[in-house]
């Protein structure tokens, strides 16, 4: 069965939905990187995301996204698993048209559990252009509750799809 926020939908507003990877990663007791974003002052935590650059792979982006958001090496992942479908979300409607330049309702998103295979030491969200002003490793269980309200039925879908990889 196909979880509800995978299947393709238009927007009320006409605007597009913003292409974009999401990486579960996955540490070595089975926890996951969740990070609070800097532009949020909700204590909202979510796993590292971000837009697919015109022509880039998503797993490339995925890995591109990891490094940006953790500073974590892509040599220090491997590939577990990938949603098959694209998951979508809708912003708020008092975000709509504020965020991204307006240009989108929400993200069409895939996603990719990644097995972390270094050390907490090689987590530095201090990045070039840092998106997040705590970090921690979060129970599978915790996720949804975690999330920003509007994101935690895509988190619900996708955590179930990628659940047989953790």
């Amino acid at each position: 069965m196909t979880p509800p926020s995978a299947i393709p939908r238009e927007h009320p507003s006409g605007l597009p939905y913003r292409p974009c990877v999401g990486v579960m990663l996955v540490n070595a007791a089975g926890l996951v990187f969740t990070g609070q974003r800097l532009d949020q002052m909700v204590e909202a935590w979510q796993m590292p995301q971000g837009g697919i650059d015109p022509g880039e792979d998503p797993y490339q982006t995925a890995l591109r996204e990891l490094w940006e958001e953790t500073g974590v090496d892509a040599g220090l992942t491997s590939l577990l698993g990938e949603t098959p479908d694209w998951h979508y979300y809708d912003l708020p409607e008092e975000l709509i048209g504020k965020i991204w330049k307006g240009r989108y309702a929400g993200q069409r998103m895939k996603w990719y559990a990644l097995r972390f295979h270094g050390t907490d030491d090689d987590v530095n969200i201090a990045t070039e252009h840092p998106e997040f002003r705590h970090w921690r490793w979060s129970h599978p269980d915790t996720l949804v509750d975690l999330a920003a309200p509007f994101k935690r039925a895509l988190y619900m879908d996708v955590i179930g799809v990628l659940a047989p990889f953790l």
